[in-house]
């Protein structure tokens, strides 16, 4: 009996460990998108990898360089970032997020509000998340 105490209490701790490493995971990620809107530059380049691949919807990708000089010189400039619908799945160091985006942006001039599906791959370093990639498609109309 035990012995089944113990084996339980394990799993609740394991199951309770992975729940808030996906909170964190979660808030790190809205504080991103958050540094993106508030143009945080200093942020943005803590909280990605110098991997960094972010692609858009129009098949536009951005290198981690590429994205913080067009934050800085506001060839885009985020003004809104709303997720919805966020799902977590965590395999060791790497996790992928998917969620539904509403984003209010202005790309070299030009202003517009973009319905996205979008999907994140970070990867755990140390006790910090990183976005690692990032690809939206089209999401449609509401």
């Amino acid at each position: 009996m035990r012995l089944v105490g113990t084996i339980a209490f394990i799993l609740f701790a394991v199951s309770g460990m992975a729940q808030s490493e996906t909170e964190k995971l979660v808030t790190t990620l809205k504080e991103f998108h958050q540094a993106m809107v508030k143009k945080n530059t200093v942020s943005v380049n803590q909280q990605t990898d110098k991997a960094l691949t972010y692609g858009h919807s129009n098949g536009w990708i951005e290198t981690k360089k590429e994205m913080l000089a067009n934050l800085e010189s506001e060839y885009i400039k985020y003004e809104a970032f709303r997720e919805d619908s966020i799902s977590v799945e965590v395999s060791g160091n790497v996790a992928n997020v998917r969620f539904i985006g509403d984003i209010t942006a202005i790309l070299n001039g030009k202003s517009g509000v973009y319905h996205l599906k979008v999907l994140e791959v970070w990867v755990k370093k140390g006790k910090r998340w990183l976005l690692f990639a990032r690809q939206a498609v089209s999401g449609g109309g509401r």
